[in-house]
């Protein structure tokens, strides 16, 4: 009786007790042997049966990691996503030194300004739409249409016979390089576990820094010895070859679900948000022309300038107003998902710091190809210290993020140390020995690349399958946001401060003959002493240019304390989602 009260009492307490007191002993001492036994709430619960539903979850566990591609499969995949990674980012800057050539083929400077801003506009406002098309549309299909009018945008610009027909072939292919982009990265994410994602993601970064840095040396050497044209026919076959893997070796996983409780194409198409695309490259557009304008074609305090600016604030106010209050499900820019500390913080960071290293990339080779006096080629040679040294360290800081898990340290660290790279950029003179300026280069090329994929790490780590093409689309919308808005900035510095030092150093020079000359052309087009003078005028534009990275830097460095500081998560991304 004594063991039955003890016992009884002990049940009244279970609200108290855990899942252990059911399991307390008897007045002899030994454990009760029933096969049921009573829980932590008083409810019952079959050892055999737990037994099974662990054996359940464990078998799911492994058919979850089955379902990530292994070996060959994996290598295949990785390298068509790199590939199409290295076409598009390649598209972004093989241009700039073709320039002068597709100029004298379709004679006229007057709309050289949108061969460039055509695809950027592109490439940057369509980014959340098709962040919305891979959640709404099966991913494989998704992409692979991506990737078809991407070539189409290529092949436009190849055979175009009219100025115009070649502006719209870049238009085409900024609309389908921005699927791309969100496309690739978000089948990365779908082809390892959380924990293994930052590896990947730095082979990811690895193309997009070759592609980058390698593009005005590939754009060169094909305007010099074949023909500009094979800058965009270059995209046909190796876009090809990478369309061809993914269709062969791709399986869309279960957990890249399409939203299906979105019916109909007049649906889809709002979800997609039509207005705030057009509010998007309306705002970019604006602000571009301003700074274009400004100081050059117009005065700074002329109602053309101040008209581009307040309109770009105003457009770009409105599109924020309409994505957080009025869109609602429609916005390309949720809110369920913006409004994360671990989306809306990394993408801050990543406008200022991809800004960044968008400026050093476009003035580094106008550095080389006016003072040095070398070609396009050569430029791209000098470039080989920031080349390699990027490559490694964005391969080595996926590395470092999956083994650590640390990733805002990383950031920290380097947008100082890219901070105090680009102060070093602006000591650079016309007379700076190649030492210097090689050491320069593998300082930047370390500082940007290692940390510069962490932003998408964080993102990926604290976003739910269900929201990851949304979210990537989010961050690269920053990122291109950023980089049109810093290399603009960069370019008014550059011209303003290269016309108000051309009075000093070279008084009888038009200002806009230098202006409309391009870079590699100034030892063609100057002698004497009025070449000296010009040549040091754009060597005080190129530091007003890197003045402007040196905030660019700064900023980010501010922005990396808002970063969540906690390890990145070993597990599901939905676990989580929480930490944000």
């Amino acid at each position: 009786m004594a063991a039955d009260s003890e016992t009884a009492s002990k049940k009244d307490l279970g609200a108290e007790t855990t899942a252990n007191n059911s399991d307390f002993e008897t007045g002899d001492s030994k454990p009760i042997q029933d096969e049921k036994l009573t829980g932590a709430a008083g409810a019952e619960t079959d050892p055999v049966a737990d037994e099974k539903a662990a054996a359940a979850a464990d078998a799911a566990a492994a058919a979850a990691s089955d379902e990530y591609p292994h070996g060959f499969r994996l290598v295949v995949l990785v390298a068509a996503v790199m590939i199409t990674v290295f076409l598009t980012s390649l598209d972004q800057t093989i241009v700039g030194t073709a320039i002068p050539k597709i100029t004298d083929e379709f004679h006229g400077l007057s709309q050289v300004s949108w061969y460039g801003s055509a695809y950027f506009m592109c490439l940057g406002g369509f980014q959340p739409a098709w962040g919305k098309a891979f959640k709404m549309f099966p991913l494989k299909t998704t992409f692979i249409i991506s990737i078809c009018i991407f070539e189409l945008g290529s092949l436009i610009c190849g055979v175009a016979p009219t100025s115009e027909a070649f502006i719209v072939g870049r238009a085409i292919a900024g609309v389908g390089g921005a699927g791309t982009a969100i496309g690739g990265t978000v089948i990365s994410a779908f082809c390892a576990p959380p924990e293994k994602r930052p590896t990947l993601m730095g082979f990811i970064g690895f193309a997009y820094t070759i592609a980058a840095i390698f593009g005005p040396l590939l754009g060169g050497a094909f305007a010099d010895r074949v023909t500009w044209r094979w800058c965009f026919y270059i995209n046909l076959p190796i876009g090809g070859v990478a369309l061809a893997l993914i269709i062969v070796f791709f399986q869309t996983p279960e957990i890249a679900k399409v939203d299906h409780g979105i019916h109909g194409w007049r649906q889809k198409f709002l979800h997609m948000d039509p207005l705030g695309i057009a509010l998007a490259m309306g705002g970019i557009i604006s602000f571009i022309l301003a700074l274009q304008y400004g100081g050059v074609e117009h005065a700074w305090g002329s109602s053309t300038v101040v008209g581009l600016l307040v309109g770009s604030i105003v457009i770009l106010a409105v599109l924020f107003a309409w994505e957080l209050t009025l869109a609602g499900d429609y916005a390309m820019l949720p809110w369920q998902v913006l409004g994360r500390r671990a989306i809306w913080a990394p993408s801050a960071f990543q406008a200022f710091f991809a800004g960044c290293y968008f400026l050093l990339l476009y003035y580094l080779p106008i550095y080389f190809q006016s003072i040095k006096g070398v070609d396009a080629v050569q430029s791209g040679v000098d470039n080989l210290a920031l080349v390699i040294a990027g490559c490694l360290a964005i391969v080595a800081g996926g590395i470092a993020v999956t083994t650590s898990r640390h990733a805002t340290p990383f950031m920290i660290v380097g947008a100082a140390v890219t901070a105090v790279g680009c102060g070093l950029l602006y000591t650079l003179d016309v007379d700076t020995s190649a030492g210097k300026w090689i050491g320069f280069q593998i300082l930047l090329g370390v500082s940007v690349a290692f940390p510069f994929q962490n932003a998408l790490n964080i993102m990926q780590a604290h976003t739910n399958p269900d929201d990851m093409s949304v979210a990537t689309s989010i961050l690269y919308f920053f990122q291109i946001l950023g980089g049109a808005f810093s290399v603009s900035a960069a370019q008014s510095a550059f011209v303003n401060r290269l016309i108000a030092t051309l009075a000093e150093t070279a008084p009888n020079v038009p200002p806009l003959l230098v202006v409309a000359t391009g870079a590699s052309q100034l030892r063609g087009v100057f002698t004497g002493d009025n070449l000296t003078g010009v040549v040091l005028a754009y060597m005080h534009g190129i530091r007003a240019a890197f003045a402007v990275a040196i905030g660019m830097a700064g900023f980010a460095f501010l922005l990396a304390f808002l970063l969540p500081f906690k390890r990145l998560p070993k597990g599901s991304p939905g676990d989580a989602v929480v930490m944000a």
